[in-house]
Protein backbone atom coordinates (compact mmCIF):
# COMPACT_ATOMS: atom_id res chain seq x y z
CA UNK A 1 0.00 0.00 0.00
CA UNK A 2 1.72 3.54 -0.67
CA UNK A 3 1.99 5.94 1.75
CA UNK A 4 -0.39 8.60 1.68
CA UNK A 5 0.81 12.28 1.79
CA UNK A 6 -1.32 14.81 3.48
CA UNK A 7 -1.61 18.62 2.58
CA UNK A 8 -3.75 21.00 4.64
CA UNK A 9 -3.32 24.44 3.24
CA UNK A 10 -6.53 26.94 2.66
CA UNK A 11 -6.73 26.61 -0.95
CA UNK A 12 -8.19 24.84 -4.24
CA UNK A 13 -5.54 23.19 -7.08
CA UNK A 14 -7.60 24.15 -9.31
CA UNK A 15 -7.76 27.69 -8.36
CA UNK A 16 -5.75 30.42 -8.86
CA UNK A 17 -4.60 31.89 -5.46
CA UNK A 18 -0.61 32.78 -5.12
CA UNK A 19 2.18 32.86 -2.68
CA UNK A 20 4.99 30.93 -2.12
CA UNK A 21 2.89 28.60 0.15
CA UNK A 22 0.93 28.03 -2.52
CA UNK A 23 3.49 26.86 -5.17
CA UNK A 24 5.33 24.84 -2.51
CA UNK A 25 1.83 23.07 -2.46
CA UNK A 26 1.55 22.97 -6.37
CA UNK A 27 4.80 21.53 -6.25
CA UNK A 28 3.82 18.39 -4.08
CA UNK A 29 0.42 17.62 -6.00
CA UNK A 30 2.36 17.67 -9.29
CA UNK A 31 5.72 16.38 -8.48
CA UNK A 32 4.56 13.44 -5.82
CA UNK A 33 6.70 10.10 -6.40
CA UNK A 34 5.21 6.71 -7.18
CA UNK A 35 4.95 5.27 -3.74
CA UNK A 36 3.03 7.81 -2.44
CA UNK A 37 -0.62 8.89 -3.14
CA UNK A 38 -1.11 12.62 -2.31
CA UNK A 39 -4.16 13.72 -0.50
CA UNK A 40 -5.37 17.64 -0.19
CA UNK A 41 -7.31 19.23 2.29
CA UNK A 42 -8.24 22.58 0.93
CA UNK A 43 -11.09 24.85 0.04
CA UNK A 44 -13.94 24.62 -2.45
CA UNK A 45 -13.47 27.60 -4.55
CA UNK A 46 -15.79 27.28 -7.60
CA UNK A 47 -18.96 25.55 -4.53
CA UNK A 48 -19.15 22.89 -6.74
CA UNK A 49 -18.20 20.09 -4.43
CA UNK A 50 -19.50 18.27 -1.36
CA UNK A 51 -17.42 19.23 1.91
CA UNK A 52 -15.84 16.25 3.41
CA UNK A 53 -16.30 13.91 0.42
CA UNK A 54 -13.08 12.87 -1.38
CA UNK A 55 -12.51 13.94 -4.65
CA UNK A 56 -10.68 12.34 -7.33
CA UNK A 57 -9.15 15.08 -9.21
CA UNK A 58 -6.15 15.67 -12.10
CA UNK A 59 -3.31 18.25 -11.08
CA UNK A 60 -0.37 18.42 -13.59
CA UNK A 61 -1.40 15.42 -15.02
CA UNK A 62 -1.53 13.55 -11.31
CA UNK A 63 -4.48 12.18 -10.11
CA UNK A 64 -5.15 13.38 -6.59
CA UNK A 65 -7.44 13.08 -4.12
CA UNK A 66 -8.74 16.35 -2.93
CA UNK A 67 -10.68 16.74 -0.13
CA UNK A 68 -12.38 20.33 0.16
CA UNK A 69 -13.67 21.59 4.13
CA UNK A 70 -14.75 24.68 3.61
CA UNK A 71 -16.00 27.00 0.73
CA UNK A 72 -14.63 30.44 -0.29
CA UNK A 73 -14.66 32.27 -3.21
CA UNK A 74 -11.56 33.57 -4.98
CA UNK A 75 -12.09 37.03 -3.58
CA UNK A 76 -12.58 35.72 0.02
CA UNK A 77 -9.14 34.68 -0.34
CA UNK A 78 -7.18 37.91 -1.06
CA UNK A 79 -6.50 40.92 1.31
CA UNK A 80 -6.74 40.70 4.98
CA UNK A 81 -9.42 40.49 6.99
CA UNK A 82 -10.58 43.51 9.60
CA UNK A 83 -11.67 40.69 12.35
CA UNK A 84 -10.04 37.38 13.38
CA UNK A 85 -13.14 35.67 12.98
CA UNK A 86 -13.73 36.45 9.70
CA UNK A 87 -10.31 35.76 8.62
CA UNK A 88 -9.76 32.82 6.18
CA UNK A 89 -6.69 31.08 8.55
CA UNK A 90 -9.20 30.92 11.57
CA UNK A 91 -12.50 29.84 9.25
CA UNK A 92 -10.26 27.00 7.85
CA UNK A 93 -8.36 26.16 10.90
CA UNK A 94 -12.40 25.83 12.89
CA UNK A 95 -13.64 23.88 9.78
CA UNK A 96 -10.30 21.36 10.28
CA UNK A 97 -11.24 21.16 13.70
CA UNK A 98 -14.41 20.27 12.95
CA UNK A 99 -13.58 17.36 10.10
CA UNK A 100 -11.26 15.41 12.12
CA UNK A 101 -13.25 12.62 12.78
CA UNK A 102 -14.43 12.54 9.07
CA UNK A 103 -10.91 12.81 7.51
CA UNK A 104 -9.44 10.13 9.80
CA UNK A 105 -12.54 7.82 8.41
CA UNK A 106 -11.50 8.80 5.26
CA UNK A 107 -7.92 8.19 5.66
CA UNK A 108 -8.70 4.75 7.33
CA UNK A 109 -6.14 2.13 7.79
CA UNK A 110 -3.55 3.67 5.38
CA UNK A 111 -0.03 4.67 6.34
CA UNK A 112 -0.06 8.78 6.30
CA UNK A 113 2.60 11.52 7.42
CA UNK A 114 0.99 15.27 7.42
CA UNK A 115 2.49 18.24 6.03
CA UNK A 116 1.18 22.05 6.96
CA UNK A 117 3.00 25.74 5.81
CA UNK A 118 0.60 27.50 8.80
CA UNK A 119 1.42 26.99 12.57
CA UNK A 120 -2.19 27.17 13.33
CA UNK A 121 -3.68 23.72 11.67
CA UNK A 122 -1.08 22.04 13.45
CA UNK A 123 -2.82 20.54 16.21
CA UNK A 124 -5.77 18.97 13.96
CA UNK A 125 -2.83 17.92 11.61
CA UNK A 126 -1.31 15.75 13.91
CA UNK A 127 -4.02 13.93 14.81
CA UNK A 128 -3.93 12.12 11.30
CA UNK A 129 -0.31 11.37 11.30
CA UNK A 130 3.62 12.22 11.85
CA UNK A 131 3.62 15.98 10.90
CA UNK A 132 5.86 17.84 9.40
CA UNK A 133 5.76 22.07 9.26
CA UNK A 134 7.04 24.33 6.64
CA UNK A 135 7.78 27.48 8.26
CA UNK A 136 7.56 30.56 5.67
CA UNK A 137 7.55 33.42 7.27
CA UNK A 138 10.34 35.22 7.70
CA UNK A 139 8.64 38.67 9.52
CA UNK A 140 7.81 39.04 12.95
CA UNK A 141 4.44 40.22 13.64
CA UNK A 142 5.51 42.65 16.52
CA UNK A 143 8.03 44.56 15.24
CA UNK A 144 7.56 43.79 10.85
CA UNK A 145 4.92 45.35 8.28
CA UNK A 146 2.84 42.75 8.47
CA UNK A 147 -1.49 42.52 7.45
CA UNK A 148 -2.50 44.28 10.05
CA UNK A 149 -4.18 41.22 12.28
CA UNK A 150 -1.18 39.58 12.52
CA UNK A 151 -0.20 42.69 13.99
CA UNK A 152 -2.82 43.12 15.85
CA UNK A 153 -2.81 39.25 17.55
CA UNK A 154 1.15 38.65 17.35
CA UNK A 155 0.89 36.71 20.60
CA UNK A 156 -1.80 33.81 18.38
CA UNK A 157 1.19 33.47 16.51
CA UNK A 158 3.32 33.07 18.85
CA UNK A 159 1.52 30.22 20.71
CA UNK A 160 0.37 28.72 17.70
CA UNK A 161 4.64 28.89 16.62
CA UNK A 162 5.29 27.27 20.24
CA UNK A 163 2.59 24.84 19.66
CA UNK A 164 3.45 23.66 16.13
CA UNK A 165 7.16 22.82 16.92
CA UNK A 166 6.74 20.89 19.70
CA UNK A 167 3.64 18.36 17.32
CA UNK A 168 6.14 18.38 14.68
CA UNK A 169 8.43 15.41 13.69
CA UNK A 170 10.39 17.90 11.19
CA UNK A 171 10.65 21.26 10.49
CA UNK A 172 11.58 22.69 7.26
CA UNK A 173 12.80 26.41 6.79
CA UNK A 174 12.22 27.71 3.55
CA UNK A 175 15.80 30.00 4.73
CA UNK A 176 19.04 29.74 7.06
CA UNK A 177 17.83 32.93 9.30
CA UNK A 178 14.14 31.20 9.95
CA UNK A 179 16.14 28.26 11.12
CA UNK A 180 18.28 30.74 13.57
CA UNK A 181 15.42 32.09 14.64
CA UNK A 182 14.02 28.86 15.48
CA UNK A 183 17.24 28.02 17.47
CA UNK A 184 17.19 31.14 19.52
CA UNK A 185 13.31 30.89 20.65
CA UNK A 186 12.57 27.00 20.73
CA UNK A 187 16.15 25.58 21.50
CA UNK A 188 14.83 22.10 22.79
CA UNK A 189 12.88 21.80 19.22
CA UNK A 190 16.61 22.79 17.24
CA UNK A 191 17.45 19.61 16.52
CA UNK A 192 13.92 18.80 14.53
CA UNK A 193 14.82 21.53 11.77
CA UNK A 194 16.54 21.88 8.42
CA UNK A 195 16.73 24.53 6.24
CA UNK A 196 14.41 23.64 2.69
CA UNK A 197 13.91 26.79 0.35
CA UNK A 198 11.46 26.68 -1.94
CA UNK A 199 11.72 25.76 -4.91
CA UNK A 200 10.88 26.37 -8.76
CA UNK A 201 10.13 24.39 -11.79
CA UNK A 202 12.71 24.94 -14.42
CA UNK A 203 10.42 22.70 -16.73
CA UNK A 204 8.05 25.77 -16.99
CA UNK A 205 10.60 28.67 -16.14
CA UNK A 206 12.92 28.48 -18.29
CA UNK A 207 15.79 31.39 -19.87
CA UNK A 208 14.90 32.47 -23.30
CA UNK A 209 16.29 35.55 -25.29
CA UNK A 210 14.93 39.04 -24.27
CA UNK A 211 12.12 40.60 -26.42
CA UNK A 212 13.26 44.17 -27.26
CA UNK A 213 9.96 44.46 -29.61
CA UNK A 214 8.58 48.27 -28.62
CA UNK A 215 11.61 49.41 -27.12
CA UNK A 216 10.65 49.68 -24.12
CA UNK A 217 11.53 48.34 -20.32
CA UNK A 218 9.52 46.23 -19.12
CA UNK A 219 9.44 45.57 -15.67
CA UNK A 220 7.29 42.93 -13.35
CA UNK A 221 6.18 41.90 -10.55
CA UNK A 222 3.78 38.72 -9.29
CA UNK A 223 2.22 38.00 -6.14
CA UNK A 224 -0.12 39.74 -3.44
CA UNK A 225 0.09 43.04 -2.56
CA UNK A 226 0.64 42.90 1.11
CA UNK A 227 1.90 45.91 3.00
CA UNK A 228 5.38 44.26 4.00
CA UNK A 229 5.65 44.38 0.11
CA UNK A 230 5.58 47.92 0.33
CA UNK A 231 3.65 48.27 -2.72
CA UNK A 232 3.85 52.18 -2.25
CA UNK A 233 7.56 52.45 -3.21
CA UNK A 234 6.98 50.05 -5.76
CA UNK A 235 4.57 52.23 -7.68
CA UNK A 236 6.89 55.26 -6.96
CA UNK A 237 9.43 53.58 -8.24
CA UNK A 238 7.84 52.65 -11.30
CA UNK A 239 6.85 56.66 -11.71
CA UNK A 240 10.26 57.59 -11.36
CA UNK A 241 11.81 54.91 -13.67
CA UNK A 242 9.01 56.16 -16.24
CA UNK A 243 10.32 59.65 -15.92
CA UNK A 244 13.85 58.65 -16.47
CA UNK A 245 13.28 57.20 -19.82
CA UNK A 246 11.05 59.26 -21.15
CA UNK A 247 8.05 57.34 -20.92
CA UNK A 248 9.64 54.38 -22.76
CA UNK A 249 8.38 52.10 -19.88
CA UNK A 250 5.81 49.77 -18.97
CA UNK A 251 4.94 47.78 -15.35
CA UNK A 252 3.22 44.93 -15.33
CA UNK A 253 1.52 43.27 -12.48
CA UNK A 254 0.45 39.62 -11.79
CA UNK A 255 -2.14 38.64 -8.74
CA UNK A 256 -4.76 39.37 -7.48
CA UNK A 257 -4.80 41.86 -5.14
CA UNK A 258 -6.32 45.56 -6.48
CA UNK A 259 -3.63 47.97 -6.90
CA UNK A 260 -6.40 50.64 -6.93
CA UNK A 261 -5.95 50.43 -3.12
CA UNK A 262 -2.84 52.18 -2.93
CA UNK A 263 -3.23 55.59 -3.80
CA UNK A 264 0.16 55.89 -5.59
CA UNK A 265 -0.91 53.11 -8.21
CA UNK A 266 -3.00 56.32 -9.86
CA UNK A 267 0.22 57.76 -11.54
CA UNK A 268 1.21 54.79 -13.33
CA UNK A 269 -2.04 52.66 -13.91
CA UNK A 270 -1.70 54.86 -17.95
CA UNK A 271 1.54 52.62 -17.95
CA UNK A 272 0.21 49.79 -16.17
CA UNK A 273 -0.47 46.37 -17.45
CA UNK A 274 -2.66 44.22 -14.88
CA UNK A 275 -2.77 40.31 -16.05
CA UNK A 276 -4.71 39.16 -12.61
CA UNK A 277 -4.14 36.27 -11.20
CA UNK A 278 -2.06 33.58 -13.44
CA UNK A 279 -1.99 30.10 -12.97
CA UNK A 280 1.70 28.74 -13.27
CA UNK A 281 2.04 28.90 -17.06
CA UNK A 282 0.43 32.22 -17.30
CA UNK A 283 3.37 33.68 -15.12
CA UNK A 284 6.09 32.10 -17.21
CA UNK A 285 4.44 33.80 -20.30
CA UNK A 286 4.28 37.04 -18.77
CA UNK A 287 7.87 36.60 -17.80
CA UNK A 288 9.24 35.92 -21.36
CA UNK A 289 7.67 39.21 -22.31
CA UNK A 290 9.25 41.05 -19.81
CA UNK A 291 12.96 42.34 -19.14
CA UNK A 292 13.51 42.25 -15.35
CA UNK A 293 11.89 42.32 -11.78
CA UNK A 294 10.92 44.40 -9.20
CA UNK A 295 11.07 43.42 -5.23
CA UNK A 296 11.38 46.04 -3.03
CA UNK A 297 9.82 44.38 0.65
CA UNK A 298 10.46 45.33 4.05
CA UNK A 299 11.17 41.40 4.86
CA UNK A 300 11.10 37.81 2.68
CA UNK A 301 11.40 34.09 3.11
CA UNK A 302 13.31 33.51 -0.29
CA UNK A 303 10.35 34.56 -2.61
CA UNK A 304 9.28 32.40 -5.18
CA UNK A 305 8.29 35.52 -7.77
CA UNK A 306 12.23 36.12 -7.30
CA UNK A 307 13.15 32.49 -8.43
CA UNK A 308 10.92 32.19 -11.59
CA UNK A 309 12.06 35.40 -12.06
CA UNK A 310 15.82 34.10 -12.20
CA UNK A 311 14.79 30.97 -14.05
CA UNK A 312 13.38 32.87 -16.72
CA UNK A 313 16.64 34.46 -17.52
CA UNK A 314 15.20 37.82 -16.35
CA UNK A 315 17.33 39.54 -13.96
CA UNK A 316 15.99 41.52 -10.70
CA UNK A 317 16.44 44.95 -9.49
CA UNK A 318 15.27 46.41 -6.33
CA UNK A 319 16.41 46.45 -2.30
CA UNK A 320 18.64 44.16 -0.88
CA UNK A 321 17.91 41.82 1.45
CA UNK A 322 20.62 39.11 2.72
CA UNK A 323 19.02 35.65 1.50
CA UNK A 324 19.12 37.52 -1.95
CA UNK A 325 22.64 37.00 -1.98
CA UNK A 326 22.35 33.39 -2.85
CA UNK A 327 21.11 34.27 -6.15
CA UNK A 328 21.62 37.64 -7.31
CA UNK A 329 25.02 38.00 -8.49
CA UNK A 330 26.39 41.91 -9.70
CA UNK A 331 27.37 42.00 -13.27
CA UNK A 332 25.44 38.62 -13.85
CA UNK A 333 21.48 38.27 -12.18
CA UNK A 334 20.83 41.52 -11.33
CA UNK A 335 21.53 45.11 -8.91
CA UNK A 336 20.36 46.10 -5.36
CA UNK A 337 20.46 48.59 -3.38
CA UNK A 338 20.26 48.74 0.43
CA UNK A 339 16.73 50.36 1.70
CA UNK A 340 17.79 54.53 2.66
CA UNK A 341 16.40 55.87 5.93
CA UNK A 342 13.45 57.97 3.54
CA UNK A 343 11.38 56.38 0.86
CA UNK A 344 12.07 59.42 -1.35
CA UNK A 345 15.65 58.34 -1.33
CA UNK A 346 15.13 54.34 -1.12
CA UNK A 347 12.28 55.53 -4.72
CA UNK A 348 15.43 57.41 -6.52
CA UNK A 349 17.85 54.62 -5.92
CA UNK A 350 15.65 51.76 -6.73
CA UNK A 351 14.97 53.76 -10.01
CA UNK A 352 18.32 54.63 -10.71
CA UNK A 353 19.24 50.51 -10.11
CA UNK A 354 16.64 49.71 -12.84
CA UNK A 355 17.59 52.28 -15.21
CA UNK A 356 21.80 50.85 -14.96
CA UNK A 357 20.34 47.23 -15.52
CA UNK A 358 18.29 48.23 -18.39
CA UNK A 359 21.17 49.86 -19.96
CA UNK A 360 23.50 46.51 -19.31
CA UNK A 361 20.54 44.08 -21.13
CA UNK A 362 20.58 46.75 -24.01
CA UNK A 363 24.31 46.47 -24.51
CA UNK A 364 24.18 42.56 -23.96
CA UNK A 365 26.18 42.41 -21.12
CA UNK A 366 22.67 40.39 -18.95
CA UNK A 367 23.03 36.75 -20.75
CA UNK A 368 19.78 34.79 -19.82
CA UNK A 369 21.57 31.97 -19.37
CA UNK A 370 23.69 32.55 -17.15
CA UNK A 371 21.13 34.19 -15.01
CA UNK A 372 19.03 31.07 -15.21
CA UNK A 373 22.10 29.69 -13.62
CA UNK A 374 21.80 30.85 -10.56
CA UNK A 375 19.08 28.85 -9.30
CA UNK A 376 19.75 25.70 -10.23
CA UNK A 377 20.62 24.45 -6.75
CA UNK A 378 16.82 25.95 -6.13
CA UNK A 379 15.29 23.56 -8.77
CA UNK A 380 12.02 21.28 -7.72
CA UNK A 381 13.68 18.10 -9.13
CA UNK A 382 17.01 18.69 -6.49
CA UNK A 383 15.07 20.19 -3.63
CA UNK A 384 11.51 18.24 -2.75
CA UNK A 385 13.25 14.63 -3.20
CA UNK A 386 15.16 15.64 0.50
CA UNK A 387 10.81 16.60 1.59
CA UNK A 388 9.66 13.47 0.42
CA UNK A 389 12.11 11.15 1.95
CA UNK A 390 11.48 13.25 5.12
CA UNK A 391 7.85 12.16 4.79
CA UNK A 392 9.18 8.64 4.26
CA UNK A 393 11.24 8.41 7.10
CA UNK A 394 8.76 9.50 9.35
CA UNK A 395 6.74 6.67 8.72
CA UNK A 396 8.93 3.90 8.79
CA UNK A 397 10.25 5.44 12.24
CA UNK A 398 6.91 4.98 13.16
CA UNK A 399 6.07 1.12 11.79
CA UNK A 400 9.80 0.18 13.97
CA UNK A 401 8.24 1.68 16.94
CA UNK A 402 5.04 -0.23 16.42
CA UNK A 403 6.81 -3.36 15.94
CA UNK A 404 9.47 -2.97 19.00
CA UNK A 405 5.85 -2.27 20.99
CA UNK A 406 4.78 -5.79 19.63
CA UNK A 407 7.49 -7.90 19.87
CA UNK A 408 7.70 -6.66 23.90
CA UNK A 409 3.95 -7.60 24.53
Amino acid sequence: MHQLLISIHPMDPRGTKVGGMETHVRQLLSRHPADMSLMMIGIDERGDLELGRVARITFGGREIEFVPILRASASDQTGASKTLTRSLTFRFAAALARSVPRLRSLIASRPASVEVERFEFAPMARLLGPLVVMVHNEGDPKRDKMDSLLSRYWWINDAAEWTAFRLARRIFCVTPKLKERLTARHPSQASKADVLTVSVDTGIFRATPFDFTGDKLRLVFAGRLDEFKDPALMFRVAKRVHEKLGGAFEFHYCGASDPHRFVEFAAIEPFAVCHGALLTDGVAAVMRAVHMGILVSHWEGMPCFLLELLASGRPFAGLRLPQFDQVVKPGISGRMVERAETADASTEAVADVVVDLWSDIKAGRIDPTRVHEQILPFSADRQLERLFEAHRHLLRSASASVAAMAEKA
